[in-house]
């Protein structure tokens, strides 16, 4: 049985996608897009449009930013190769999102293709939960998936195909109707925070209240509003750390700002430690560019390492690790490893794929607009485009050859 050049390419780039999130090593999935993008190449088929070329410029300037502050610390060279491997992790992203939606070349093959993996990674969920029993905490559950941004793109994609592209993806109502409602529920029980936020931003910027306008700027008061009531019931009532049910996960949702921004940890206090962990690894890391100001402008290079003090157990090593080459707080991380200016760049990439709100609505510049917004918060929490199992970068590739397509077809 033949396989036409459209399908082919599309279980190509979806076996890339599952590999993102299934396979354990992060630097073999890098090596596995770079051999696919030498593929492509081979084929004679990397053509990049230039205005593809101008979104990814920061990405490139960002990449070869890290190489300054290597020479000046002069960091190991296993190190090195490490962090060499994390950021040009977006770069083969994107590429290969952009390079398989080229050949792909139908738009609604490509969402079919995102919504069809959607379903088999939540049945890999429902399986996974239904052969564990007493999990009666929030801990429990996520221990076995923290998040999964694919079955919640899958689940937008496929609710709001129609709406922008005037066609249903499915003809039959009561499958459309099914998978919305296995997508939603796996969505669920991830009971993750980022992925209620990030859901709240594909909303907004698919309604158009993430323009700045009289109007979102009240609704973004209003949210504010409910926000601080919110969170004053949450600190007005006891909440268990450990509690079942939906009780911790109100203690997770309660603790999140001092998560990222408390600088003031009792070391040797686990509950306390743990409870902030990403406000202590930024604390480490502003104490080791403290003693080399010039970090701040260039940062610490590739292959530098943030001393924890102790040896934390964040590895299969028994001893565990006193030294890290990663944060969860992106911006820290991006400020530690190529300074203000790699900062400053990375933000202009984010700006640039966020005024997409302020162009003609379609489906393409809506999704890249959210996709700007998502990392801004994504970032914060969990390395954003930096983040070993991000599959987002690659949709976003995915998108910019199609609204560059769409552009085409419409001058």
């Amino acid at each position: 049985m033949k396989i036409s050049t459209s399908k082919f390419y599309s279980y190509l780039l979806l076996l890339v996608i599952f590999l993102q999130l299934y396979l354990p090593s992060f630097k073999l999935n890098v090596i596995i897009q770079l051999i696919v993008l030498v593929f492509i190449a081979l084929t004679n088929n990397f053509i990049l449009t230039k205005k593809f070329i101008k979104e990814i410029i920061p990405l490139v300037i960002l990449f070869f930013i890290g190489f300054l502050g290597l020479f000046l610390f002069q960091n190991k060279l296993y190190n090195t190769f490490k962090d060499l491997s994390h950021f040009i992790k977006p770069l083969s992203g994107i590429f290969v999102g952009y390079l398989l939606a080229r050949k792909i070349n139908d738009f609604s093959v490509f969402i079919r293709g995102i919504v069809f993996l959607g379903v088999f990674s939540a049945s890999i969920h429902f399986v996974t939960i239904l052969m564990i029993s007493g999990l009666d905490t929030v801990s429990q559950i996520r221990e076995f998936g923290k998040d999964n941004f694919l079955e919640l793109f899958a689940l937008f994609f496929l609710i709001y195909y129609e709406r922008f592209q005037h066609k249903k993806l499915f003809s039959n109502k009561l499958n459309h109707y099914i998978v919305v409602v296995v997508l939603a529920l796996s969505c669920l029980l991830y009971l993750s925070r980022t992925m209620i936020v990030v859901a709240v931003i594909l909303l907004f910027s698919i309604y158009n209240f993430t323009k700045i306008t009289k109007k979102t700027i009240q609704l973004f008061v209003t949210l504010c509003i409910a926000v601080v009531l919110f969170y004053s019931y949450l600190f007005s009532v006891k909440i268990d750390r450990n509690g079942a049910g939906i009780e911790s996960f109100l203690y997770k949702v309660k603790i999140a700002p001092e998560e990222i921004f408390t600088t003031k940890i009792d070391r040797e206090n686990h509950k306390d430690l743990w409870d902030h962990w990403r406000g202590y690894e930024a604390k480490r890391a502003f104490v080791l560019m403290e003693k080399n100001p010039s970090s701040y402008v260039f940062g610490t290079g590739y292959g530098s390492l943030v001393n924890l003090k102790f040896y934390a157990p964040l590895s299969g090593d028994k001893k565990g690790m006193k030294y890290i080459s990663e944060l969860h707080n992106g911006y820290i991380y991006l400020l530690y490893k190529t300074g203000i200016i790699g900062l400053f760049i990375y933000f202009f990439f984010l700006y640039r794929l966020y005024k997409r709100a302020y162009e003609t609505s379609t489906f393409y510049t809506v999704i890249i607009s959210a996709f700007g917004i998502i990392y801004v918060f994504s970032t914060l929490t969990i390395t954003g485009t930096y983040n070993a199992r991000d599959i987002i970068i690659i949709l976003l590739g995915a998108f910019l050859f199609y609204d560059s397509k769409n552009a085409l077809n419409n001058e």
